[in-house]
């Protein structure tokens, strides 16, 4: 089983560079979307009609901004929001019951260049935490989605530069730890630990992704029941099309 999740950055956007023909090629069973500036009645033809795919979307009420989308090959039990409006209106997560397990597709929120979004930001980490912790006491969870926060400093270029930069603080950073003290698996990390330059996102400034100056803030973090599932976890820097690359986790 494959799975991709990716920032599009807009998805109406993307559409435009060579997702379809991506998708066609790349074939996954699960697709995640983060970003997609869009709801299902906006997305292209050619996506919102995909026959062979069933197509969950958690949309902003603001137009333009955020939220999630998920196609999906795989049979889905039940889909759910967040259920918090906080959340809801700004199309932060769906929630996907399948057989095996259960799957989140979330966009974090992103801490803002002044810092005022931080607060908000880390209520929504406290709340997914507990939110998938219950998920997992019924089967396991997998999370994946745009992070917003680089865990380390092997996970972006410049670590030194950045100890003041929202995705980068020490109060955002920590949060991932509790994700890893509570059990939950990096699994990109845990399969490539001492790999540099592994990054999901790039300045749009000119020369910063052909000088892979990027951070990895994407992720797919797993309950510790999937580990002897997963046959890899990469990421696939070479995609264009938006500001993020897609990550991918194939399960056995």
């Amino acid at each position: 089983m494959k799975l991709i999740s990716w920032n599009v950055n807009g998805i109406r956007a993307v559409y435009k560079k060579g997702f379809p023909e991506w998708f066609a090629k790349e074939s996954p069973d699960i697709l995640c979307l983060q970003e997609i500036k869009a709801s299902l009645d906006q997305f292209p033809a050619e996506l919102s009609e995909k026959s062979n795919y069933e197509i969950s979307c958690s949309s902003a009420d603001k137009k333009g901004y955020s939220g999630v989308a998920t196609f999906s090959r795989e049979k889905i039990l039940d889909t759910k929001k967040f259920e918090k409006e906080l959340y809801d209106s700004e199309g932060r997560v769906l929630i996907h019951e399948f057989q095996d397990f259960y799957l989140v597709n979330a966009y974090f929120p992103n801490g803002s260049r002044d810092h005022s979004r931080v607060p908000f930001k880390m209520k929504f980490c406290d709340e997914i935490l507990v939110k998938i912790n219950h998920l997992q006491k019924k089967k396991p969870v997998i999370i994946t989605g745009d992070f917003n926060t680089a865990h380390s400093e092997i996970d972006l270029a410049n670590p030194k530069s950045n100890q003041k930069t929202t995705g980068f603080l020490p109060i955002e950073r920590a949060r991932l730890d509790k994700f890893i003290a509570q059990g939950w698996i990096d699994i990109y990390r845990q399969l490539h630990p001492q790999t540099t330059g592994a990054y999901t996102w790039w300045s749009n400034r000119p020369t910063v992704r052909e000088r892979n100056i990027g951070w990895r803030i994407d992720y797919f973090f797993i309950s510790p029941a999937l580990l002897k599932r997963v046959k890899k976890a990469e990421i696939l820097p070479e995609v264009r099309g938006s500001d993020h690359c897609p990550i991918l986790l194939e399960l056995k």
